[in-house]
């Protein structure tokens, strides 16, 4: 049977930690300390022999000094240990919960004798501890080692080190770590590190009267470094570790997770890929945290390989209980991420591949397609959208032509210069805004590139040359045509995935209408592709663009004896059949049957079920997670009585809206299927996140790298910079570093 912690907002449990759980005292007085510093009226009426029974003390509400390892399998408290460390606040975030273990309000008076009873208490504890050491002097144990003066200042040196390298770090100060290793140690390279930010910081802390440092520094040999380069990068690898640990713990404790990786990141050691873990914390709210840069390098299937090891074995999760995979990346890298997830897929089915919810449907699509044309696309359309960003003088520019073009017509020329100020590549309808763009495009870049009133660099109009290039190709028009087009059918269907929980659910049920569209389109291609043609042949008339067939095409058909090619029969052969082609078959790939079956178990949120008139069920689809429910037996009798809690609710009982709402709920403790079935679900990568919980671990990254030049980027560094909100803990660095490299302690 699982022990719980008695503390107040404390939720942790023996079977989910490996903390220490710690009995109230039997003595009268101290029992009486511990009952008075939980702050629980109940517990006042209790004995300490009922006490002592039946509660408990997790270890983190106590000092580190006043925990004892008296081997690897048994932690005890010391004999005067008092619990001083409590969480009396959080409750008060929620002032709908019905907290159990209700806190005691205390008067001004109790106030004064419990501080004064804990000052006796912690003189007490501090005299015990004096006893306690000249007893341990006095006999030599196993369990307890003493320190020796030099092992005390390696510590004490260690921790004012990591605790420069966490500011380095966290402020994205720019260091000097990505030195091979032949470098480090050769003469000429052996004092790299040592005019440093490491160096300056740690001057700067010894002229501020950090004492210790100072008679460290004057200890150390003229031609000897302060701390060498190789120790440097040990303890940048210890923080990186340390801090990833933290939150690795969390997910542990949480069991399931989701795979989300990014764009290909460049550092100075080659392309590394962004990984993420997305899961529901202990306060059931849902994360999405940057754990590593993981090394690109090899064959896609070296690369899963590679990514299933780190998870594993380095990380100690269990890919049995990933439950979602989502992976960005256009062109050569989307192909091959593809590849990754279907590897993985296929060792372990539940880890369903899913699109970002950070990335619109189309995006993803479009972006995956292995076409040249339709890369040519993406890229020109994110250049260009980039291009002008980089000066307020160039977006007035392109209103002159938007103004120019639209004449007679305010509300598309309005929504022109809106949407054109917003990263409109990244939007649901970013080839609908395209293709109304292009016009003013050309017109601008024409005008930008001719600079005939001088205003702009050479860059400037090189760079605006290169995009009207591009945008002048009769090829780019048909594409960017088709692919409008052709995901128009997918396009309300991308926009509810990302809408608020009811949308999603009812765009899972939308799926088949979607697929039967895609179908009727590619039974009827040449239909179809008729008017799209005309509709590009249009576009570029309007633009003076000649109508014609690519000419690297030509060039390779002309040792072929062939008549001539049609451009309409080659774009509907080349172009129009492949992107439907690969379209609908993508859609069915993501969206496959268990990814289907758990988004219609968003019925389980109260305010769809209120959609649906409490006329749902989810006993059909829940087979998908059976296994992973505390109580799979009873599921259906819980699903009825979590019906109909919610259909009888009273008047003023509003429904939650979202899973985090509903998990927020106090009484969904009650329903324990449900409660792990909506963590479960939270987890998928397609599920927005709720942006009440601040900024993204992706916004973090992408703000490290646009702060960042390539050449001054340290992995190691990096991810204390994104992951600058977890906590760290000095100590446990200092301990994981003397463990680490023992060696390198000694000769300290």
């Amino acid at each position: 049977m699982p022990n719980f912690c008695a503390a107040p907002n404390c939720t942790r449990k023996s079977t989910q930690s490996d903390l220490a759980f710690f009995r109230f005292p039997r003595d009268p007085e101290r029992c009486r300390l511990w009952v008075e510093n939980c702050r629980r009226a109940d517990l006042e009426e209790k004995t300490p022999d009922q006490l002592n029974k039946h509660y408990r003390l997790c270890a983190k509400h106590f000092e580190p000094a006043m925990i004892c390892k008296t081997s690897p399998y048994r932690t005890v408290l010391r004999d005067t240990a008092i619990p001083t460390i409590f969480d009396l606040t959080s409750h008060l975030a929620n002032p709908h919960s019905r907290h159990r273990k209700r806190i005691k309000v205390l008067t001004d008076e109790e106030v004064r004798k419990i501080k004064e009873r804990r000052l006796e208490s912690s003189i007490e504890q501090l005299l015990s501890k004096k006893d306690c050491d000249a007893q341990d002097d006095s006999e030599t144990t196993d369990d307890v080692p003493q320190l020796t003066p030099e092992q005390k200042d390696l510590r004490e040196f260690l921790r004012s080190s990591f605790e420069v390298m966490v500011l380095i770090g966290r402020q994205n100060f720019p260091f000097s770590c990505n030195a091979r290793e032949d470098e480090i140690r050769s003469k000429e390279k052996e004092r790299l590190f040592s005019t440093g930010t490491f160096q300056a910081l740690i001057e700067n802390r010894i002229n501020a009267g950090d004492e210790f440092l100072q008679r460290r520094f004057e200890a150390v040999a003229v031609n000897e470094d302060y701390c060498p380069a190789v120790q440097q990068r040990q303890m940048l690898e210890v923080c990186e570790r340390c801090v990833r640990e933290e939150i690795l713990q969390q997910v542990r404790e949480c069991r399931f997770f989701s795979i989300v990786t990014g764009e290909l990141v460049d550092f100075p050691e080659g392309e590394h890929l962004p990984v993420f873990l997305r899961f529901v914390d202990q306060a059931n709210t849902l994360r999405e945290e940057f754990i590593e840069f993981l090394s690109f390098e090899g064959e896609e299937v070296a690369v899963a390989e590679r990514l299933e090891s780190q998870l594993t074995k380095g990380w100690g999760l269990s890919m049995e209980h990933c439950r979602g995979q989502a992976h960005a990346g256009s062109g050569i890298l989307g192909t091959k991420m593809k590849v990754i997830a279907a590897h993985l897929k296929e060792k372990y089915p539940m880890a369903v591949i899913t699109p970002t919810s950070t990335c619109a449907l189309n995006v993803h699509l479009a972006n995956g397609m292995p076409l040249t044309g339709v890369q040519v696309v993406i890229s020109v359309l994110k250049k260009t959208n980039v291009f002008f960003k980089t000066s307020p003088l160039l977006q007035t520019e392109l209103d002159n032509a938007i103004s120019i073009l639209c004449q007679g017509n305010m509300e598309k020329e309005n929504a022109l210069k809106e949407g054109s100020r917003s990263t409109w590549t990244d939007l649901h309808n970013v080839f609908e805004m395209a293709v109304d763009l292009m016009e003013p495009l050309l017109l601008c870049m024409d005008s930008i590139h001719d600079n005939e009133d001088l205003k702009w660099n050479d860059q400037v109009t090189n760079d605006a040359y290169a995009i009207s290039e591009a945008l002048a190709d009769f090829e780019f028009i048909v594409t960017l045509v088709i692919l409008k087009n052709a995901l128009s059918f997918t396009r309300a269907f991308g926009k509810n995935l990302q809408g608020e929980t009811i949308d999603v659910f009812f765009a899972a049920n939308s799926l088949t209408a979607v697929l039967h569209s895609l179908h009727e389109v590619t039974d009827n291609l040449e239909v179809y592709h008729e008017f799209w043609f005309e509709e590009a042949v249009s576009l570029a008339t309007a633009m003076e663009i000649p109508v014609k067939v690519p000419r690297l095409f030509l060039r390779k058909q002309q040792a072929v004896e062939t008549m001539e090619i049609q451009a309409e029969s080659f774009f509907k052969e080349y172009l129009t059949q492949p992107v439907m082609e690969y379209i609908t078959q993508e859609v069915k790939d993501i969206f496959s049957e268990n990814h289907l079956k758990a988004l219609k178990c968003l019925s389980l949120v109260p305010a769809v079920m209120g959609q649906m008139r409490f006329n749902t069920s989810e006993e059909s689809h829940a087979d998908i997670y059976r296994s992973d429910l505390p109580h799979p037996d009873t599921l259906p009798a819980e699903l009825h009585c979590w019906r109909i809690k919610w259909k009888h609710r009273g008047k003023e009982v509003s429904l939650p809206c979202t899973i985090h709402e509903t998990l927020q709920h106090s009484d969904v403790k009650f329903f324990p299927n449900v409660n792990a079935f909506l963590k479960i679900l939270a987890t998928l990568p397609v599920l927005k996140l709720d942006g009440s919980h601040g900024e993204t671990a992706q916004r973090r990254l992408q703000a490290y790298l646009t702060d960042t030049a390539v050449n001054q980027r340290c992995k190691n560094l990096a991810v204390l910079n994104i992951n600058y909100h977890i906590k760290t803990d000095l100590e446990e660095m200092v301990q994981c570093y003397i463990k680490s490299y023992p060696e390198e302690s000694e000769s300290d």
